[in-house]
């Protein structure tokens, strides 16, 4: 019996590849941001 070839197993392995990248995108952004400040005053409606 493979756990690979259950459904269940490939749902948990999608969400939790899922959860990686965006993880690495929002690092990315956060970096990105950190490193360049803010350039822009902030609009308080």
């Amino acid at each position: 019996m493979s756990l690979l070839n259950s459904p269940e197993a490939w749902i948990a392995i999608g969400v939790s590849v899922m959860f990686i990248v965006a993880g690495l995108v929002m690092h990315r952004v956060f970096v990105k941001i950190l490193k360049n400040g803010s350039q822009e005053p902030p609009q308080n409606d």
